[in-house]
């Protein structure tokens, strides 16, 4: 019995374990643990791709495995993170039972991001559109950034169904878009071929050291933004 052939998959299952949890924790509206086990199940699904490609054992039940995992926890734990947002906001649009589910309009967008990625072989060396994982940590920082901000500016806008659902149709829409966005996987182990990424790892230590749960949104914000300019300098530098 090869060992090594199960232990990418089993990194990839604990991701699916941790999102399991995360929604328990959700359901209680204990938005801290459930952002912690997120992010723990994020930390397994960057290492199950890393074993994979060192064990040789890349294949298409892994693939297929890990899309399946990301979609419960970076799926649907954020769209149940913005069904409770939307619940406990203020009624200006609607005050209809039903309209907290659109909430899940997110899960729907990750859902469809998942099902391309896995086809789309133009994601292989970098991504297009801004992976689930990130976007997963975006919205589990939302409730803690409302729950440990004393500005009322934040209370205010983190409470607005305008501005909430405003932010649930830009994530499916950013999560599917046709923005390249660079990769953090590190292949060279030089200076000149991951700049982008050590200055990006160093800016997101920085954003969270200061700002702590304020900082991730920041993070995410960072990453769209050095990837669009980026691109731009790319493409600048090929017309020349």
């Amino acid at each position: 019995m090869n060992i090594k052939k199960h232990v990418p998959n089993s990194i990839t299952l604990l991701n699916l374990f941790c999102g399991c949890i995360a929604l328990v924790f959700v359901s209680n509206q204990d938005f801290e643990i459930a952002f912690f086990f997120v992010a723990l199940g994020i930390f397994f699904d960057f290492f199950d791709g890393f074993f994979a490609r060192m064990f040789k054992v890349t294949g298409e039940l892994g693939l297929q495995l890990d899309s399946l995992a990301d979609m419960v926890t970076s799926g649907v734990v954020p769209g149940y993170v913005m069904y409770y947002l939307l619940l406990n906001s203020q009624h200006e649009i609607c005050d209809c039972m039903f309209f907290p589910f659109l909430g899940f309009i997110i899960t729907m967008g990750s859902c469809y991001r998942l099902a391309f990625f896995n086809i789309d072989t133009r994601q292989s060396e970098s991504f297009i559109g801004l992976p689930t994982p990130a976007n997963s940590l975006f919205m589990l920082s939302l409730p803690l950034v409302l729950k440990y901000s004393d500005s009322l500016f934040i209370l205010e806008l983190l409470t607005n169904q305008w501005v909430l659902l405003l932010i649930t149709a830009f994530s499916a829409f950013i999560l599917n878009a046709e923005i390249p966005l660079f990769s953090l996987k590190i292949k060279k182990f030089t200076l000149k071929d991951n700049w982008l990424q050590i200055a990006f790892i160093t800016l997101s230590v920085l954003l969270v050291l200061f700002f702590q749960y304020a900082g991730v949104p920041l993070v995410i914000i960072s990453y769209v933004l050095l990837s669009v300019l980026n691109n731009r300098v790319s493409l600048d530098g090929k017309t020349k």
